[in-house]
C-alpha cells in the first residue's frame, strides 16, 4: 500500500509551484520594505515563492511552514545563497524565535491557516505571534484577498477548479472546491476541499475535506493590531499602490511594532 496522503500532499505541493508563479506582490512587498538589508521572518513560507527573491535582494531571511512537500521545493531554488534559512514548524503552536526586522505574513496567509483550533482565534494568534517575533520598531506585513463586499467575493458558482495536472511520478488529477457558502454574522467560509487524482497505477484517489475560514474584516484586524501593539503606517488595495477601496481586490498593511510605553 502507498502512502496515500503524501501522494495527495507531494502532487498538491507541484501544482502549487506549476500555478502560482505570480511576481507582482513580491516585487511589491520588496518596495515596500526597502533596499537596506534586514532580518525578516516569512511565517507559512511553503516553497519558497516569496521567500527566496527575498533573499535574493540581500535580506537574512528565516522561513517555515508545517508542509514538508512545500519546503522541498525551497532547496533547488536557494543553492547559491547563504543568507536564508528554513523549518518545519506550525504557526499556531510553535515559536517563532525574535529579534526580526521585519514579519511577513503574505499570499493570503491569514485566510489560510491549517489549524486545529477556533479560526479567527488563530489568526489573531498570529498577530500576537509576529509582535513577539519583532524588535522594538519592527515591521509587521500583511497582504491578503480583501473585498468590501465578501458575499459576493464568496457568492457559490458550483464546483471550482483550483488547479489540475499531471506530477513529475505521473499522478494527474485537479483539485476543486464545492459545496461554498459564506455567513456574514460570523465572517465564516464553508466549504469542501476536493482532491481526484488518477494514480500513475491506474488507481483513482479521491478526497473530500470539509473546511472552514474565517474572513477578516478591516476594522477587525485594526483591533487585533492594535491590540498587539502596532501602529498601522501605510494601507494599500492593490500592488499599484492604490488605496483600499471599491475596485481594489487586496488588503496590504504595514504596521510598526510600538516600543514600550508609547
Amino acid at each position: 500500500m502507498c502512502n496515500e496522503e503524501k501522494i495527495i500532499a507531494a502532487w498538491n505541493a507541484e501544482m502549487y509551484e506549476k500555478y502560482e508563479t505570480e511576481t507582482d506582490d513580491v516585487d511589491f512587498l520588496l518596495s515596500v520594505i526597502g533596499s537596506k538589508p534586514v532580518r525578516v521572518l516569512e511565517a507559512a513560507c511553503g516553497g519558497g515563492r516569496i521567500l527566496v527573491p527575498l533573499a535574493q535582494a540581500g535580506h537574512a531571511v528565516t522561513g517555515f511552514d508545517i508542509d514538508d512537500c512545500l519546503l522541498e521545493k525551497i532547496g533547488a531554488k536557494a543553492e547559491e545563497l547563504d543568507n536564508i534559512v528554513w523549518y518545519k514548524a506550525d504557526a499556531v503552536k510553535d515559536a517563532w524565535g525574535s529579534g526580526f526586522d521585519v514579519v511577513v505574513l503574505a499570499g493570503n496567509i491569514l485566510f489560510n491557516i491549517m489549524s486545529e483550533t477556533d479560526y479567527a482565534q488563530a489568526q489573531r494568534q498570529m498577530i500576537r505571534r509576529a509582535a513577539g517575533a519583532l524588535a522594538p520598531g519592527g515591521h509587521i506585513y500583511i497582504d491578503y484577498q480583501f473585498s468590501m463586499h465578501p458575499e459576493l467575493l464568496f457568492r457559490s458558482s458550483g464546483e471550482m477548479v483550483i488547479w489540475e495536472g499531471t506530477d513529475s511520478e505521473g499522478n494527474s488529477g485537479k483539485m476543486f472546491l464545492t459545496e461554498q457558502s459564506f455567513e456574514e454574522s460570523t465572517g465564516m467560509l464553508s466549504f469542501v476541499r476536493n482532491f481526484d487524482l488518477i494514480l500513475k497505477d491506474g488507481r483513482r484517489l479521491e478526497r473530500k475535506i470539509p473546511s472552514k475560514k474565517h474572513y477578516i474584516q478591516l476594522e477587525q484586524l485594526h483591533d487585533w493590531l492594535d491590540s498587539a501593539g502596532f501602529a498601522i503606517e501605510k494601507e494599500y488595495g492593490d500592488y499599484a499602490g492604490n488605496p483600499i477601496g471599491e475596485t481594489t481586490g487586496r488588503a496590504i498593511l504595514w504596521a510598526v511594532k510600538k516600543s514600550v510605553g508609547k
